[in-house]
């Protein structure tokens, strides 16, 4: 490559012809430098100020659209230029969905060298308001206000918001509920430089069928002054109130939820319906953020899992026991995995509260429980893998190849990750045979996606 000749504070006109994972538009200068530039759109011609240089890319500004996209729409969010929750707000939907099946797509060519079926991406009915769950960080400004918020991009400054496209309209009313009695207490808010302060996040969380709402109050300490006022206030604002939780989090961490939770008022969980079926929802479960696309992912891998009735299904990294519960009356076994004791807990009751009783729940690392498994001769017929963003481990795909399944369906949020681990499974006689991307994160850089892999 040639050497830079791009500085910082350059003025270019560059034409975007591409996008990065998170969003940002990528040109080229004249000489072929690759310049990142956020809030661009494929097909915008711009007017972009150098800002970071780097040994072999440069970051841009946007200053001016010379022509601006036909993929550009207007945006719809006064602090989405500040804010970190959505990077797509400035573009169609039917644009941003081609960017996110064209990531699978690079993705897997790129990392896997796979040449496979990928599906057309299974777009969202709704971009908006589709989120159950919102976790907002707390700050004060230089006036004592407190504000909520996402970060901003790639910081941890709050951007204040009273209300987000994402969230239900519902939590934009908590959000005042909360705010109003912060400041009527004073109370403390948490500052991450100094660790001090009491409250750090407001946490919340939504049935979407059922309408129950929780709402989790994430604090450096045990208490806080006012509970019951709190309360008050959330039950005479806030239709469908089922919980109002203390959580403690004294930890000097970027982790939000502690472990250690006060039920103030109500339940200690929620429910919802989901697949058929209702789940019991903890502040510490995991659960999809968007039901109408959760219910379309696990239909798909449903299908991919191709049960007769007959099978052991093993459910790896199963949270609350959502994707399996989901397929346990057409299995004849099933058991899942996770190491979140609450979970694990939820995912017990969740069974109960369903009528299943041909399900095994078991609390442990994935990749230590599969491995115990293998060693009592466990040789399930499937396998449901649906990690966290870094993916699987080498051991654990390594376990999964001894014990030798007819099928693998992997459940993923990452597909750079996911990419990396169908290579290894194909290198231990996997067929990949198809991939669907889901889009349960609308306007982020985000997409979910299902892979079918068959045992040769």
């Amino acid at each position: 490559m040639k050497s830079m000749t791009i500085s910082k504070n350059d003025r270019l006109i560059i034409e975007i012809t591409g996008m990065t994972s998170e969003g940002y538009g990528v040109g080229r200068s004249c000489d072929g430098v690759a310049i990142f530039v956020p809030n661009t759109a494929i097909g915008d011609k711009a007017d972009v100020l150098i800002v970071k240089v780097l040994k072999n890319f440069c970051f841009g500004k946007l200053i001016d659209l010379v022509q601006p996209s036909v993929d550009r729409c207007i945006i719809d969010c006064p602090v989405f230029l500040k804010c970190g929750g959505c990077c797509y707000r400035h573009i169609t939907y039917e644009s941003e969905l081609r960017i996110k099946e064209q990531k699978v797509k690079d993705s897997v060519k790129r990392i896997a060298g796979l040449d496979i079926t990928i599906k057309p991406i299974m777009g969202a009915d709704s971009t908006e308001h589709y989120r159950n769950k919102a976790q907002f960080p707390l700050s004060k400004s230089k006036e004592g206000n407190v504000e909520m918020g996402f970060y901003g991009y790639h910081s941890h400054r709050v951007v204040n918001t009273d209300n987000c496209l994402l969230q239900p309209k519902i939590f934009d009313d908590i959000m005042a509920v909360v705010r109003n009695f912060l400041k009527k207490k004073n109370q403390p808010i948490y500052d991450e430089v100094t660790h001090k302060g009491l409250v750090r996040h407001l946490y919340m969380r939504y049935g979407e069928k059922t309408g129950e709402i929780m709402v989790c109050l994430v604090t450096n300490g045990d208490s806080i002054k006012g509970e019951e006022q709190l309360v008050n206030s959330l039950k005479e604002n806030i239709p469908n109130l089922k919980s109002v939780i203390l959580n403690s989090n004294k930890e000097k961490t970027n982790v939000i939820i502690g472990i250690k939770n006060k039920t103030l008022y109500g339940d200690k969980y929620i429910t919802d319906n989901l697949c058929g079926l209702n789940f019991r929802i903890s502040p510490n479960s995991f659960y999809q953020v968007n039901h109408n696309q959760a219910e379309k992912l696990y239909n798909k891998a449903k299908e991919y899992a191709c049960l007769s009735g007959e099978e052991t299904l093993v459910d790896l990294y199963c949270g609350t026991g959502t994707i399996g519960l989901t397929m346990a009356k057409d299995c004849k076994k099933l058991i899942g995995v996770e190491i979140v004791p609450q979970a694990i807990e939820d995912a017990k009751l969740n069974a109960q509260n369903n009528g299943i009783t041909n399900a095994e729940f078991i609390c442990g690392d994935a990749t230590k429980c599969a491995e115990r498994l293998k060693k009592h001769n466990l040789k399930p017929d499937v396998v449901v893998v649906d990690p966290p963003r870094k993916g699987l481990t080498p051991d654990l795909i390594e376990t999964i190849n001894e014990m030798s399944p007819k099928r693998v369906v992997y459940v993923s949020c990452d597909s750079g990750t996911l990419a990396r681990d169908l290579k290894i499974f194909k290198e231990k006689n996997f067929d990949i045979n198809e991939i669907t991307p889901v889009d349960l994160f609308p306007r982020t850089s985000h997409v979910e996606c299902v892979a079918l892999l068959n045992k040769l």
